[in-house]
């Protein structure tokens, strides 16, 4: 009697997928799935791009949040912790209004609180005393690295599953993306 091959082996051309398809399903999947009867000219490939991506910023959001909490900030404080240190950790109180979009009398009571906590400090100016300077201190700058690391570390951990050649690929497209998405709606696309 002659071997047969065993048909649950990856090499069985019954086992065998198209090339294009997926080896592992993930959430998405299970979603284009079910609504492809009821929208059949749905894209899948349009909507797993969209959704995927929509569910991956709201699983970094998610991972930020919780490292807010982990460090003891509420989002507006490392928001100016974040803008301050993207200045060099020095600005005027009117640079962080600016940068965060806010009227200077919101940043000052953001810079109180802070302060109390002793994660920025104001000074004086040295080139016209009428003026302060804010400042992160030591902590600040620990508090706001530390709540950055989290969500650093989250991201080399996604995409840290593809090669630097993919990661490359990956940013290209989606700078692609992201151009056709800060163009003008209201003109014509004629690509």
């Amino acid at each position: 009697m002659r071997d047969r091959p065993d048909p649950r082996t990856y090499d069985h051309p019954m086992n065998q997928q198209d090339p294009a398809a997926p080896r592992e399903r993930d959430w998405t999947d299970g979603h284009v799935a079910r609504w492809q009867p009821v929208l059949p000219e749905l894209d899948p490939v349009v909507e797993g791009a969209v959704t995927r991506m929509k569910k991956l910023s709201v699983h970094l959001r998610r991972v930020r949040e919780q490292s807010l909490v982990d460090f003891d900030l509420e989002r507006h404080e490392f928001d100016t912790l974040h803008k301050l240190a993207g200045r060099g950790g020095s600005a005027a109180p009117s640079e962080l209004a600016q940068d965060l979009d806010l009227a200077p009398a919101s940043v000052t009571g953001r810079l109180d609180a802070l302060e109390k906590r002793g994660l920025v400090r104001r000074t004086p100016s040295t080139t016209d005393r009428r003026r302060v300077v804010v400042e992160l201190t030591d902590a600040g700058r620990t508090t706001w690295l530390g709540a950055m690391d989290v969500l650093g570390h989250e991201e080399e951990r996604l995409l840290g599953v593809l090669t630097p050649a993919e990661r490359t690929t990956l940013n290209d497209l989606l700078r692609r993306v992201m151009l056709a998405a800060e163009e003008d709606p209201a003109t014509p696309h004629w690509h």
